[in-house]
């Protein structure tokens, strides 16, 4: 048996796909799909709140430089409002890292909510439900993996480069969604 993917609540096999305690055996499942969610305008603001954190240092020190400069102020006054602009643009060094950390982990979560869909025994069920883009790009590449790894059987079609005709996992439009089911 070869394992897939593995974490704590999900497990695909070369023989079984375990979701939540749920297993499902590849062999009765025809077909695979997925769907996107709309996106989430909590993440879309959280992500423009980190990009105007980042900026907000820097618009800080332009607009200080440009005030040192339209006050036409003695030498000393002029260098030290240019000096602490200065000084406020260069506190976001330290700051970006810390940001840009947090911005890369909201892209990697993606901002959708992510469903994998299989049929079953001749029905539709949602294997699996997430907003963590790349957990789901992960498990759903393992599905496939294991499906395409399956010897053709009645029902389902053959999958490989050989195969003609409708892969076993399809793309979120090959299927209509089921969204008010289980």
């Amino acid at each position: 048996m070869i394992t897939y993917y593995d974490d704590r609540s999900v497990q695909v096999t070369s023989t079984t796909v375990r979701v939540d305690g749920r297993s499902y055996p590849l062999a009765e499942l025809t077909t695979v799909w997925h769907r996107r969610g709309d996106r989430s305008w909590r993440v879309l603001a959280g992500r423009g709140a980190i990009g105007a954190a980042l900026a907000g240092p820097l618009v800080a020190a332009v607009l200080g430089i440009a005030l040192a400069v339209w006050l036409q102020g003695s030498a000393v006054v002029t260098i030290a409002v240019v000096g602490a602009s200065v000084l406020v643009g260069l506190a976001v060094g330290p700051l970006a890292d810390f940001l840009f950390e947090h911005l890369d982990r909201s892209y990697t979560r993606g901002s959708r909510e992510m469903e994998m869909w299989a049929e079953w025994r001749g029905r539709p069920v949602r294997l699996l439900h997430t907003r963590d883009a790349m957990r789901f790009g992960q498990v759903y590449r393992a599905v496939q993996r294991a499906m395409e790894s399956l010897p053709p059987a009645p029902g389902r079609p053959a999958t490989g480069p050989a195969a003609t005709g409708q892969n076993v996992i399809g793309s979120s439009g090959s299927r209509p969604s089921p969204r008010n089911r289980p």
